[in-house]
């Protein structure tokens, strides 16, 4: 999670739950998604694990007052682009949008998938947005190894083989526990100047590149 919460609380442990068959896994990154799954998750009658990540608290956005639901396995286009493909799971989701609007200082159009659901999950978006731009970044807040980017990846690739060269990337948690200290975390911890740099590699296959951090500001203002 970050700010200090260490190991005792920054694991991402949803991909022990994707493991799981018959377990449904959905991860939301906005509040329009939090209410519409959870009331599908409330009339679905298998056993659903919501997770939220602690940083998602923050965000705002339009809910509507009315019920209704998100249906799961079904995956959202945030951004369209045509170079490369990134998708952010849960919180990661804000930082591939940030990431975006970072890569389109160097001229780099990312397109931007919101998985929402992860069990089940919608891999055809995905793998129809790969088939574009032919590069594939996938962001969680999670270890790499075995974890949800990795599945994601492989299902991919898998489909793709033979068919069309792609260049892809998993960005996530170095297996290691989760540290403390600031210093440490920034290193630790994905975000979307390491999300942007990675795509900015692979479509131009240099990694000195770094990102103006006002580029971010200047397209809020």
């Amino acid at each position: 999670i970050g700010d200090g919460w260490g190991a005792q609380h920054s694991q991402g442990l949803h991909s022990f739950f994707m493991h799981v068959p018959g377990l449904k896994v959905v991860a939301p990154s906005n509040p329009y998604d939090a209410k519409g799954l959870l009331i599908q998750a409330i009339r679905d009658n298998n056993p659903v694990i919501f997770v939220e990540h602690f940083k998602l608290y923050s965000q705002k956005g339009h809910v509507p007052q009315k019920s209704y639901a998100v249906k799961f396995g079904k995956a959202v286009v945030r951004k369209k682009g045509s170079d490369v493909t990134l998708v952010g799971i849960s919180y990661m989701n804000i930082e591939c949008l940030r990431a975006a609007r970072y890569l389109e200082e160097a001229g780099i159009w990312a397109e931007v998938i919101d998985p929402v659901s992860l069990a089940p999950l919608d891999i055809e978006t995905i793998i129809r947005s790969v088939r574009k731009t032919g590069r594939l970044i996938v962001a969680d807040n999670s270890w790499t190894s075995c974890g949800a980017s990795a599945e994601i990846l492989s299902r991919v690739v898998e489909r793709l083989s033979g068919k069309k060269r792609i260049l892809a990337k998993r960005i996530g948690f170095a297996p290691v526990p989760c540290p403390t200290t600031a210093a440490l975390e920034k290193l630790f911890y994905p975000n979307a100047v390491t999300i942007a740099r990675e795509a900015y590699a692979l479509g131009r296959g240099k990694k000195r590149w770094m990102p103006r951090r006002d580029a971010d500001k200047k397209r809020e203002t």
